[in-house]
């Protein structure tokens, strides 16, 4: 049974940094593609970034291109997402996905396969 683990949430000022971490276990095989997303109160789940693992395409939303990073670390399973120069927008849960039944771009939340159960991130102004 596939489980994804986020942490490293919580609450900054406007203008601070974070980092998440996606951990994977379960898997037999390495998951093809990981992203990440976010759901503000009262707005729709919104892709922030992906990243294919095999070559390490990454891509990302228009909001945060610049001020995200995803990256992998194949060894540990893990998948993380840099935040800097966090704005009050950015607050909300972010929740980290895996496995696309297709491949390309960034891929939408009806795409993935697996699921975690999120953390918060909080930006104060």
């Amino acid at each position: 049974q596939v489980q994804l683990v986020e942490s490293g949430g919580g609450s900054v000022q406007a203008g601070g940094s974070l980092r998440l971490s996606c951990a994977a276990s379960g898997y037999t095989y390495s998951s093809n593609c990981m992203g990440w997303f976010r759901q503000a109160p009262g707005k729709d789940l919104e892709g922030v970034a992906a990243i294919y693992t095999a070559g390490g395409s990454t891509y990302y939303a228009d909001s945060v291109k610049g001020r995200f990073t995803i990256s992998q670390d194949n060894a540990k399973n893990t998948v993380y997402l840099q935040m800097n120069s966090l704005k009050p927008e950015d607050t909300a849960m972010y929740y980290c996905a895996a496995e696309v039944d297709r491949i390309g771009g960034l891929p939408g939340p009806g795409q993935y396969n697996y699921w975690g159960q999120g953390t918060q991130v909080t930006v104060s102004s």
